[in-house]
């Protein structure tokens, strides 16, 4: 059974208020909840925000997942940071690390894009576009014949 931390919504229409609720993860969002953690009021001025923090941290070290906006709210009261820190910090061993790379943070690198002179194989310049009209040959003619008009004699 997987556990979730999230809001289930109450008050009048346009009116929501929000419990933080521990539910099973497959029932309804308004549906069966196994406890009510805390609740949340958005449409106060500042919003309010309510959690018991200790029993939210109960929860997270049994391995309760919270959804976005309940962590988030996690943030604001501080369980999250609270949790974060209790946990312990898991160290690659070497067994499993990748080789020649950092045990830091990864960083993602754009690709390098070629630059616009370059074909598509990126090796030669692409050829310019011909533009027929524009060329002339030796005796002032266009060099398609596209005016169609004239007959050469």
């Amino acid at each position: 059974m997987t556990v979730k931390l999230r809001l289930m919504r109450m008050g009048k229409k346009k009116q929501p208020t929000y419990r933080v609720v521990v539910a099973d993860s497959r029932s309804p969002r308004d549906g069966r909840f196994i406890e009510t953690v805390g609740t949340y009021a958005p449409r106060m001025d500042p919003s309010t925000i309510e959690i018991d923090n200790a029993r939210v941290l109960g929860w997270l070290a049994k391995g309760a997942q919270p959804t976005e906006t309940v962590r988030k709210l996690l943030v604001i009261s501080g369980a999250w940071e609270e949790f974060e820190s209790s946990r312990p910090v898991k160290p690659v061993s070497e067994r499993h690390a990748r080789p020649g790379r950092s045990s830091g943070p990864a960083k993602k690198t754009a690709a390098k894009k070629a630059p616009a002179s370059q074909g598509p194989s990126g090796g030669a310049p692409a050829p310019e576009p011909v533009n027929a009209a524009a060329e002339e040959d030796d005796d002032g003619d266009a060099a398609d014949g596209a005016d169609g008009d004239e007959a050469e004699s």
